[in-house]
């Protein structure tokens, strides 16, 4: 326990304390109020000073060497990402270059006419042209099976690359 000399003793002390820390408030108030009117007078303005402390931190990011570590990761993975869709996008078009290829030619071709995946496409092609034939009121005629259809397709599609862009325009121009 403490004698009663002692707690009047750091009672004294705390007082007094107390009165320091209110006196170096004002202090330090009165220093912030002289702080503002100088700068006020040079025309620093709380943006400038906020600017001011932004790009010095900012140069200071920069400069460590985890920034620079990471620029130059991500700078190399946004190249070789660059260079993945470049190649992705080649394959692609070269894939479509193929498939035009292959639709041109298809007619010479009975090895793939008659795989799985092409019989189920013919079918999956003559169902939608006899269902749109249906809707738009058109007559449907019998003999346009998706052989003929494609053969016409072919033809014409040589015919307009050798006389310019012209697409048959009746139905009976498709028939050949």
């Amino acid at each position: 326990m403490i004698s009663e000399e002692e707690k009047e003793e750091l009672k004294t002390e705390l007082t007094k304390l107390e009165d320091e820390i209110s006196t170096l408030r004002q202090v330090l108030a009165a220093k912030e109020k002289h702080l503002v009117e100088i700068k006020q007078k040079l025309g620093i303005s709380l943006m400038n000073e906020l600017k001011q402390n932004f790009s010095k931190s900012w140069h200071d990011m920069q400069t460590t060497s985890a920034y620079k570590k990471t620029h130059e990761t991500l700078s190399h993975a946004g190249q070789k990402a660059t260079a993945a869709i470049s190649n992705v996008g080649t394959a692609i078009s070269k894939k479509f270059g193929d498939m035009s290829y292959s639709i041109r030619h298809s007619i010479s071709m009975p090895a793939m006419r008659n795989s799985p995946t092409f019989k189920s496409f013919e079918e999956k092609v003559e169902t939608t042209v006899t269902s749109l034939k249906t809707k738009v009121g058109g007559t449907s005629h019998t003999g346009g099976s998706f052989e003929e259809v494609l053969s016409s397709t072919a033809h014409a599609s040589a015919q307009s690359s050798l006389a310019g862009t012209r697409l048959p325009e009746s139905e009976e121009e498709l028939q050949c």
